[in-house]
C-alpha cells in the first residue's frame, strides 16, 4: 500500500519505520526543514521512561502504555541502523528536607497505585551516595525500579536513518486531511491507500492566507523549557526528578559529558526561548543536588510545545482510510510504541504486534 504520513515527529517516524519493514511506500510531510530540525517535541524531551512517576498524572493508562512500551523499545533500538543510548537502571526521586511532605504525597500515591514489585522503594543517604557518588544534598531519596531514559535525539536521527521506501517531504505543511487524502498548504492534494495524522500541536493549526489560526480541534501546545550543561567527569547513572512545591525538575546524564535539566511545564503556547525565571530555577535546583555543576557550561537551551488533549491523555481516532494519534503530552517517549502498535491495527488487522513486524 501507499500510506499517507502528516508530521515527522516521534510517532511519525515510528509508523514510518515499522510500516516500512511490512513492506508499505511511505509519504512522509512536515513543515520542518530537514530531519534534523528539532521543532518536533520529540526532539526537546528527556527522554525518560518513568512509567511509574508518571501515575501521577496519567493514572493506569500511562502505566500500561508504558510497560508495553518498556519493552517494545527493548526490541526497537537494537532494530534501528543507528546507535542509540538505552539504559534501564532505574531512577530516583528526591527530595530535600523541607520538601518531605510533598515528596511523600506523590511516593504514597506511587506505592497505591504501582505493582507491589515496582513501587518506590526508600534510600537511605548511604544507600544513594553508593549508587550515585555525585549527588549531595537531599534529606530524602526513592528508587524507582526498571525505570529508564532514551537518547532521544540519536533515536530521532536514527528512527530517520532506519526507514526504507520513504519519500520525505520536509518543508511541506498540510493544511487539512481526510480519508485516504493529504491537502498541503500549496495546494496540493495527494491520494493514498490510508493516511496519518501524526502532527502534534499542528494538527489543529490550519494557516489561512491572512496568517490566522483556526482551531481545529482540542489538542493544545504545553510549554517545556529545558537546558544542557556540559559537565566533563559527570558521575550520574539515573534519571533524578527532583520533588519541588511548585514543580518538577528532571535531570539526566547524555554521553560523554552533557546533563540534560528540565522540563517546566507551563500552560502556555508560547515558543520564545527560555525564561530567566524557568532558568534560574532549574540550575538552582540542579545545582541543589549536583553541586559540582556550579563550574560547568549551559551550551544550549531550548523550547517546544507537547501537544495534550483535556486529560492529558493519547488518542487514537479512526475511520476508514484515516487514522490520527494525538495527545501523548510529557509522556512521548514512554508510550509512543504502544500507542503506535494500537494505531496500526485497524489497518494491519486486531492481532498486529510490533514484535511481529521486527521479527521479519
Amino acid at each position: 500500500m501507499h500510506i499517507g504520513i502528516a508530521g515527522a515527529g516521534l510517532v511519525g517516524r515510528l509508523l514510518a519505520f515499522l510500516l516500512t519493514r511490512e513492506g508499505h511506500d511511505i509519504t512522509i510531510f512536515d513543515v520542518a526543514d530537514s530531519e534534523t530540525d528539532p521543532r518536533a517535541a520529540g526532539f526537546t524531551a528527556a527522554g525518560m521512561l518513568s512509567h511509574i512517576a508518571e501515575i501521577e498524572s496519567g493514572d493506569t493508562i500511562i502505566l500500561d502504555l508504558g510497560l508495553r512500551s518498556l519493552e517494545l523499545w527493548k526490541a526497537i533500538v537494537p532494530a534501528l541502523s543507528l546507535p542509540v543510548e538505552l539504559h534501564y537502571e532505574g531512577g530516583l526521586i528526591l527530595a530535600h528536607h523541607g520538601d518531605y511532605g510533598v515528596a511523600n504525597r506523590l511516593v504514597s500515591l506511587l506505592q497505591k497505585k504501582a505493582p507491589a514489585a515496582q513501587a518506590p522503594l526508600p534510600l537511605t543517604m548511604e544507600e544513594l551516595s553508593n549508587l550515585e557518588p555525585d549527588v549531595h544534598g537531599v534529606s530524602h531519596a526513592w528508587m524507582l525500579q526498571n525505570e529508564g531514559h532514551i537518547h532521544t535525539r540519536q533515536a530521532m536521527q536514527a528512527l530517520y536513518a532506519s526507514c526504507m521506501n520513504i519519500y520525505w517531504r520536509w518543508q511541506t505543511p498540510v493544511k487539512s486531511l481526510s480519508p485516504h487524502t493529504i491537502h498541503t498548504v500549496r495546494g496540493d492534494s495527494y491520494e493514498f491507500d490510508w493516511v496519518f495524522d501524526a502532527r502534534g500541536v499542528g494538527a489543529r493549526e490550519v494557516k489561512n492566507p491572512n496568517a490566522h489560526t483556526i482551531s481545529c480541534n482540542n489538542v493544545r501546545g504545553v510549554r517545556g523549557e529545558v537546558m544542557w550543561l556540559q559537565m566533563p567527569g559527570l558521575r550520574l547513572s539515573r534519571p533524578i526528578r527532583l520533588i519541588h512545591p511548585r514543580y518538577r525538575v528532571y535531570i539526566v546524564h547524555r554521553k560523554p559529558d552533557i546533563l540534560f535539566v528540565g522540563a517546566s511545564e507551563i500552560e502556555s503556547e508560547d515558543r520564545s526561548p527560555i525564561s530567566v525565571r524557568s532558568m534560574v530555577e532549574l540550575l538552582t535546583a540542579a545545582h541543589s543536588v549536583l553541586p559540582d555543576i556550579s563550574e560547568a557550561r549551559i551550551i544550549h537551551t531550548e523550547t517546544n510545545l507537547r501537544p495534550a488533549t483535556l486529560d492529558n491523555l493519547p488518542r487514537i481516532e479512526h475511520e476508514h482510510g484515516l487514522t490520527r494519534v494525538n495527545g501523548l503530552f510529557r509522556h512521548g517517549w514512554l508510550i509512543a510504541p504502544a500507542v503506535v502498535e494500537d494505531s496500526l491495527r485497524p489497518l494491519l488487522g486486531d492481532n498486529y504486534s510490533v514484535m511481529n513486524t521486527l521479527a521479519k
